[in-house]
């Protein structure tokens, strides 16, 4: 350390090369002696080491202890927001320009209208003509049939209570018979309409064998009830005979058949 002081409180020279020389051997020697020193303690410390008895190993002992756990605290409830209510936007609508409209284009176009409405009403009344007179074609072919069913039921009615007659007459031909029947006259303004039809005339056989009350029973066209009449009224039968006495016999019937040959 005084080298170094002198050496820094010395003036700057410039050294001869023999000390130069010398100090560095002198550097060298200390470097040499150092590491020789190292070495010489590093060995001594390793023998030292292998010397010494094997050191016994302690026991260390450890014990649990549980401490209680310590409360958590509920977090704090966040506060709430404060709600900003956007403003409304309001859009700005174009101005709308509405376009000139030509008086004459206009009148055209309600005259257009006009006329379409007209046709639309019209069509509509002709659906309900339409209507109207498909109802009433129904109607009419209802009718008809009814009348047909009704005809039918009526001709019906009259063959069996001609047949009915026919059988209580032949079984009672002992009884009393007809002697004497005239055909009605047909009726002239039913032969130029060429109305046909059948008329029923019931009536009571008198002891004299003459007919008594003549009356029309069932449907008969009003043209053919007088002629009807009047051929029953000529009719003449042989009396019935009860215990050797002739009596009357009601319920007769006859039925005239009007038919343009």
């Amino acid at each position: 350390m005084s080298a170094a002081l002198m050496h820094g409180s010395i003036a700057p020279a410039q050294p001869l090369p023999w000390s130069r020389m010398w100090h560095n051997s002198q550097a060298l020697v200390v470097s040499v002696a150092l590491h020789s020193a190292v070495v010489a303690f590093l060995v001594l410390g390793w023998s030292m080491e292998q010397s010494l008895p094997e050191p016994v190993p302690s026991t260390l002992k450890t014990r649990l202890v549980m401490l209680p756990a310590e409360p958590v605290m509920a977090p704090p409830a966040p506060e709430p927001l404060p709600v900003v209510t956007p403003a409304p936007v309001v859009e700005a609508r174009p101005e709308v320009v509405k376009p000139k409209v030509d008086p004459q284009i206009q009148a055209r176009k309600l005259e257009q209208a006009a006329l379409a409405r007209k046709r639309v009403e019209e069509q509509k009344q002709a659906q309900v003509e339409q209507q109207k007179a498909a109802q009433q074609r129904a109607e009419q072919v209802e009718v008809q049939r009814q009348q047909a069913v009704a005809e039918q039921a009526r001709v019906a009615a009259a063959d069996n209570a001609r047949r009915a007659q026919q059988a209580a007459a032949a079984a009672d031909v002992r009884q009393y018979l007809p002697i004497s029947k005239q055909a009605p006259d047909y009726p002239q303004r039913a032969l130029d309409k060429g109305i046909q039809g059948d008329c029923t005339v019931e009536y009571s056989v008198t002891p004299q064998g003459k007919v008594d009350n003549p009356k029309v029973v069932g449907n008969c066209h009003p043209a053919f009830i007088r002629p009807s009449l009047v051929a029953a009224a000529t009719f003449r039968y042989q009396p019935r005979m009860v215990d050797g006495q002739a009596v009357t016999v009601p319920g007769v019937r006859n039925t005239f058949h009007y038919k343009i040959q």
